[in-house]
C-alpha cells in the first residue's frame, strides 16, 4: 500500500478542521508529514518552494463567483498574501504564500461571502467544470449549471466522495462550442439530444476515462449512456462509486480511472453502472457539439436581448490584487456583478448592455487585460511553474509572457488564431497536450550545462473528433524557443491543422452536429463602439 492510502486510513481528510486551528497556534513546523497531506482536503497546500506558505485553491463551481467573493479574495491576497492571485485552468483562483497562522480568519472571511476551499486536492472530485457562459451563450443546447450545482452540493463535504482512488476531474456542459477540455476529463456530460415522440429530448452524452499527468495520457471513452438533466445526479454518483469501489490504490501512477477502464473495456464498466443505477441507461444521442472551438474570448451577444458579456484576458493567469479589485469593480459598474472564470484564463464579465458598452471598452484597465488581445496572447495558456509548484521543472508563465512579445514582434499581429499551452511537468496542469502548440518544460544538457527546455507538441485539439498533440521536438531550450517557434507558428495555425473533412466527420458520427453549426453560426462579434449611444 503506497504512503498516501496509509494516511487515508488513519484518518479522514475532513477530519482534521479542528487540527487547523491547533496548527494556526503551533505554526507550520509542528504540521505532521500525514496532515500535511491531509490539510490538501481544505485546499490548503505547503510548496517546496515556499517552506512555512501556503497556497489555498478556492472551489468555484463552474467558474461562476460575483463582484463581492472575488473582493474578498483581492483583500486577503492584499492583507495575508503576496498580493498576487492565479486563474487557473480549472476555472478556480489560487491564493498564494498564506501563513498558517492566518488560515482561520482567511477561512473565515471566505465564508462570509459563499466561497471554501474544500476538496480541491488530494483524493477527490475537484472542482466541477462547465461552459464559462452557461445560460449567456445564445448558441447552448442546454443550461448546465443546476446539474452543475446540484453536483457539487452532492459532493463538498460528503464522506462517500473523500476517498477515491486518485484524484477525479468532472466537466458537465451544454455549451457546442468545445470551450472545455472534455476529451481529458475522467468524467464529462457533453451536450446531445434523442428523439422521442418526434421531439427532441436534450441531455447529455457519457465520456470516462480522460486524463494527463502521470501514468500516460489518454483520451475519455463513450461509454454509449444519455443522460436528462434530472437523471445526471444519480449517474454521476453511480460512475463515481464503480471508480472508488473498484479503481486501483497500490501505485498512485495507475489508479486514475482511465486504468480501469483499459483493464475492464466499456461494456463491463457500464453495466456496473447500470447495476448501480438499478435500471438500463438509454444509448448515447447524437452529439450536439460543434467540430470548432470557441474561447469566450472578446465582446458577444447573450441570448438575453440587448446584454452582451466581455470576456477579458487574464495573461497566463497571473494577477495582483489590486487588478483583480478593481475588474470586480468594473462588473458591479457595467453589469450586474456577475464574473465568469474561463479555462483559458480569461475573466468574463455578463450582462452589460448595449447603453454601457462602449464606456466599457474605453476603460483603462482593458488595455492590460485586453477582450482582444493578439491571436498569440489570446490563446497562451500556463500552470504555476516552480515559482510555486513542486512537480514543476521550469518557470512557465514569465517565460511564456516573453516567448509571446518575441514572436508578437517579429511576425506580427496579422496571424491566424493560435493556441499555446505551457506545462510544467508532466501532470499537464497547463493542457499542453490539447493545444494547437504544446509546450512541456523539462532540464535538458546542453553543451554539458543543464538548462531550462521544452519538448514541442502540435495539432492537439477538442471536440467530437479529439485529437492529443504528437511531440514534434525534443529539448529545445528555452532561450532559443522563440526562433524554433517563429518558424513554426506560421505553419502551424489552427485552421491548417484541425481542418475535418465532410468524410471524416460522418464516420465520427457528427454529421448532423456539422448541420447544427450551418444553422446557428457563431456567436456575434460585436464591433466596438466608438462612443457611448448615450
Amino acid at each position: 500500500m503506497n504512503k498516501i492510502e496509509e494516511f487515508k486510513q488513519e484518518r479522514d481528510g475532513l477530519d482534521i478542521r479542528d487540527a487547523i486551528e491547533a496548527y494556526a497556534r503551533t505554526g507550520w513546523e509542528s504540521i505532521s508529514e500525514g496532515d500535511i497531506q491531509r490539510l490538501k482536503w481544505y485546499g490548503l497546500f505547503l510548496r517546496n518552494p515556499t517552506p512555512g506558505f501556503f497556497m489555498i485553491r478556492v472551489r468555484i463551481p463552474g467558474g461562476r463567483t460575483n463582484a463581492s467573493q472575488i473582493l474578498a479574495l483581492a483583500e486577503i491576497a492584499a492583507m495575508r498574501g503576496n498580493r498576487l492571485l492565479d486563474v487557473t485552468t480549472r476555472q478556480q483562483i489560487q491564493l498564494r504564500q498564506m501563513r498558517i497562522e492566518e488560515i482561520p480568519a482567511i477561512f473565515a472571511k471566505m465564508e462570509e461571502v459563499g466561497l471554501n476551499s474544500m476538496q480541491t486536492g488530494m483524493d477527490n472530485v475537484r472542482n466541477i467544470m462547465t461552459c464559462p457562459v452557461a445560460g449567456l451563450n445564445p448558441d447552448e443546447v442546454l443550461d448546465a449549471t443546476p446539474v452543475v450545482a446540484a453536483i457539487t452540493q452532492e459532493i463538498v463535504y460528503n464522506r462517500e466522495y473523500t476517498n477515491l482512488p486518485r484524484k477525479y476531474n468532472v466537466t458537465v456542459t451544454g455549451c457546442p462550442d468545445n470551450c472545455l477540455h472534455t476529451e481529458t476529463q475522467d468524467l464529462a456530460l457533453v451536450p446531445a439530444y434523442r428523439e422521442d415522440g418526434g421531439s427532441k429530448v436534450f441531455g447529455f452524452n457519457v465520456l470516462a476515462g480522460g486524463k494527463l499527468g502521470s501514468g500516460g495520457y489518454r483520451i475519455a471513452s463513450a461509454l454509449d449512456i444519455f443522460v436528462t438533466p434530472s437523471e445526471a445526479v444519480e449517474v454521476f454518483r453511480a460512475i463515481t462509486f464503480v471508480y472508488r469501489d473498484c479503481g486501483y490504490r497500490e501505485s498512485r501512477n495507475t489508479a486514475r480511472l482511465a486504468f480501469l477502464l483499459d483493464d475492464w473495456g466499456e461494456a463491463r464498466f457500464r453495466k456496473e453502472v447500470e447495476a448501480r443505477v438499478g435500471r438500463a441507461l438509454a444509448p448515447a444521442g447524437t452529439d450536439a457539439r460543434k467540430m470548432s472551438a470557441q474561447d469566450h474570448m472578446g465582446i458577444y451577444r447573450q441570448k438575453q436581448p440587448g446584454m452582451n458579456y466581455v470576456g477579458l484576458k487574464v495573461p497566463v493567469g497571473r494577477i495582483k490584487a489590486n487588478d483583480l479589485k478593481q475588474i470586480a469593480e468594473l462588473a458591479e459598474r457595467y453589469g450586474t456583478g456577475d464574473i465568469r472564470i474561463s479555462p483559458t484564463q480569461t475573466l468574463i464579465i455578463p450582462n452589460v448592455t448595449d447603453r454601457k458598452l462602449g464606456d466599457l471598452t474605453e476603460e483603462p484597465l482593458l488595455k492590460k487585460f485586453a477582450y482582444n488581445p493578439s491571436p498569440i496572447q489570446q490563446g497562451l495558456v500556463s500552470c504555476v511553474g516552480n515559482d510555486y509548484c513542486n512537480l514543476a521543472v521550469i518557470e512557465t508563465k514569465s517565460r511564456a509572457v516573453q516567448t509571446a512579445k518575441v514572436l508578437e514582434s517579429k511576425l506580427g499581429t496579422d496571424i491566424k488564431p493560435i493556441t499555446m499551452h505551457w506545462s510544467g511537468c508532466p501532470a499537464g496542469c497547463g493542457n499542453h497536450l490539447v493545444a494547437d502548440i504544446g509546450l512541456l518544460g523539462k532540464k535538458a544538457k546542453v553543451d554539458g550545462r543543464v538548462v531550462d527546455a521544452v519538448d514541442v507538441y502540435v495539432g492537439g485539439r477538442s471536440g467530437p473528433d479529439p485529437k492529443l498533440a504528437v511531440k514534434i521536438l525534443e529539448d529545445v531550450p528555452c532561450d532559443k524557443l522563440p526562433s524554433v517557434l517563429e518558424g513554426l507558428v506560421p505553419y502551424h495555425t489552427r485552421e491548417k491543422m484541425h481542418r475535418v473533412r465532410a468524410g471524416e466527420a460522418r464516420k465520427a458520427g457528427v454529421v448532423k452536429s456539422v448541420e447544427k453549426k450551418e444553422a446557428n453560426p457563431e456567436p456575434l462579434q460585436v464591433p466596438v463602439p466608438v462612443f457611448n449611444p448615450a
